[in-house]
């Protein structure tokens, strides 16, 4: 028995969809085939795409009595033809677009073309469902990424800075993993903010199953983004090669916890490869969580602490972070004069304004002025012909009378 969920995934083993009732175009039908057959991220496979185009090379990986790619070894291109034979590219179409989703080719006026940086490895196309554009959401996007075994601290650090993110109009992508990824797109869907989920899987079944409503929610209010075509499954490879995707798509990426071994690293050493903002946000020295981060902050990564510090980065001119600062003392307020005379009083006992005078070399009567001065704030006091520190004390300010 099958059927759709509330989430609006496949339940069961899924039924043949209905062909659809207008043909797709001879392109998007053999990339749509050709995500069954090829790897993601497999730059072999992109140069022969690149020199033959998709019809061409998925009719060349169909038939037997086809001239085979340039370069292509005997036993690579007897495995994708028969891989090549389970591929139904107008059923995978029709399903996508039954669950209101579409599959994306270069070149579509939705595809961002910040992904054609990977080159060869540039992905086939995108299995994308949701109602935003993904080009435009992805214009302003920043990924945040980490360990899946995170600490409280780091999902703490993830979620926040997701959700100032978000409240400052900027798309946070992820992997939808358990751990800092999770804790990122929650984040964000609580600031009502965009998020863009990029599986390593098909778009209609949600992975991890733990996941399910969490990437529910993102096909509702989000957008779920995949290379493979729906059903296929995910693997140790397609993570890694994932990850590639999520690091182009962004104009910066942010790794919250690592370990020194973590895909985490792999994504934000790929953005950096691509020239995009590769940043880190540090955790305690002790724990092996944030290892991997500090390594790459020994790098070329920089430091962050929140987003506006992120976006200080990946902004538009005149996108500063605040000025952080300690607070303002009374003593920062000070003349130069009033500070050395201040500076000249001895740290315990009283002396004349003659001795001061000739301690700080300032003129007798404009040492008697400072002393004045200073006494009226609270920093010294009289005792006849001789002056001393005044007692020292908590003030309102938070600043410490008396003393340096």
């Amino acid at each position: 028995m099958t059927g759709i969920d509330a989430w609006g995934f496949a339940t069961g083993t899924p039924p043949v969809p209905p062909a659809p009732r207008q043909p797709y175009e001879p392109q998007r039908t053999a990339r749509a085939a050709l995500t069954r057959i090829l790897e993601p991220g497999d730059e072999t496979a992109g140069r022969w795409l690149r020199e033959m185009g998709p019809v061409a090379l998925w009719h060349a990986l169909t038939d037997d009595d086809a001239v085979p790619p340039t370069g292509a070894s005997r036993t690579k291109i007897a495995g994708l033809r028969l891989r090549a034979a389970r591929a139904r590219p107008a059923e995978d179409l029709a399903e996508v677009a039954a669950l209101g989703g579409r599959f994306l080719c270069p070149g579509d006026d939705e595809w961002p073309s910040q992904l054609d940086d990977l080159g060869d490895a540039r992905p086939i196309g995108l299995w994308v469902r949701g109602q935003a554009n993904l080009r435009l959401w992805a214009l302003r996007s920043v990924s945040v990424v980490g360990a899946r075994a995170c600490t409280e601290y780091g999902a703490h650090l993830a979620a926040t800075l997701s959700a100032g993110l978000a409240d400052r109009g900027w798309t946070v992508a992820s992997g939808a993993a358990y751990g800092i990824d999770g804790a990122a797109h929650r984040g964000t869907l609580a600031a009502d903010g965009a998020t863009i989920a990029v599986l390593a899987c098909g778009v209609d079944h949600p992975y991890p199953r733990g996941h399910t409503e969490l990437i529910g929610r993102i096909a509702e209010q989000g957008l779920l983004v995949a290379e493979l075509a729906p059903g296929d499954h995910p693997t140790r490879s397609r993570f890694v090669q994932r990850n590639r995707v999520i690091a182009a798509l962004t104009r910066g990426t942010v790794v919250v916890e690592a370990e020194l071994r973590s895909g985490s690293l792999v994504t934000a050493r790929r953005a950096l490869a691509l020239g995009r903002y590769t940043m880190g946000m540090p955790g305690p020295v002790t724990s092996g969580l944030s290892a991997g981060v500090h390594q790459l902050l020994r790098g070329e990564a920089a430091v962050v602490t929140d987003a506006d510090e992120v976006i200080e980065l990946v902004g538009s001119i005149g996108d500063l972070a605040p000025e952080r600062r300690g607070p303002t003392l009374v003593r920062d307020l000070l003349d130069p004069v009033a500070t050395r005379v201040l500076e000249a009083l001895p740290a315990r006992g009283a002396t004349d304004s003659a001795r001061l005078a000739q301690e700080a070399g300032t003129p007798h009567d404009l040492t008697h002025a400072k002393l004045l001065e200073l006494q009226s704030l609270g920093f010294v006091q009289r005792y006849g012909d001789h002056w001393e520190l005044a007692r020292r004390a908590e003030s309102t300010d938070g600043s410490r009378r008396g003393g340096p």
